[in-house]
């Protein structure tokens, strides 16, 4: 029986920061998914890890990323990709969430380099991040997706079983370890059928 449903947030709430990552790499002539492969060359400990786990600051992460992309053959400008992170909201999905939100408990689980609190937010970002009941940060916990301690992290401040949980996520990598602890888990891809897919789950009707 479903007790709670996590959303990831940018990509899944909020559009992927990929989409701003491969606009940048059409604009400077980089190769497709050229940042993707980046990010996920040794993917816990690289730069954007160490980043997300507060363990690097802004320039550090600029130098050591810019490094790992020269490593791989690559010139880019690290404060680009940061300015790709930002995202919109997707109205359907933040509809979806608050028609959890009024049955279900709720968590965001994001992988961020700057804790909510700390951003500079607009209004209507802000009032989607409320109707969270508990907000799981690696900015502040100290791990991130897809390390399990993260997910544990969620359960236990929601007071659930990985089993009575469903799990939204546009990364695969960051579903795999929620779905063996027992979660059902939803990639991302097209909004509109992943919120098919959760409605499907919950018993919920479409809109």
């Amino acid at each position: 029986m479903v007790e709670a449903v996590l959303f990831d947030f940018g990509g899944v709430i909020l559009s992927s920061p990929f989409e701003a990552f491969a606009e940048y790499e059409i604009e400077v002539g980089l190769p497709v998914d050229t940042i993707r492969k980046i990010n996920t060359t040794n993917p816990d400990t690289n730069a954007w890890a160490k980043f997300e786990r507060r363990e690097v600051n802004p320039e550090e992460f600029t130098r050591l990323f810019e490094g790992e992309a020269s490593a791989l053959g690559y010139e880019v400008d690290a404060n680009r990709i940061l300015e790709g992170l930002h995202g919109s909201l997707r109205p359907s999905m933040v509809k979806a969430l608050q028609r959890c939100a009024s049955r279900f408990k709720t968590a965001m689980l994001t992988n961020n380099i700057t804790p909510m609190g700390e951003q500079d937010l607009d209004q209507d970002v802000q009032k989607v991040v409320g109707i969270f009941d508990v907000l799981i940060q690696s900015s502040i916990e100290g791990c991130r997706k897809p390390e399990e301690k993260f997910y544990e992290i969620a359960c236990e401040r929601l007071n659930v079983k990985p089993e009575n949980c469903v799990f939204l996520d546009d990364l695969g990598i960051n579903l795999k370890p929620a779905r063996a602890m027992g979660m059902s888990t939803i990639k991302v891809t097209d909004p509109e059928d992943a919120i098919k897919e959760l409605y499907e789950i919950l018993g919920f009707t479409s809109d």
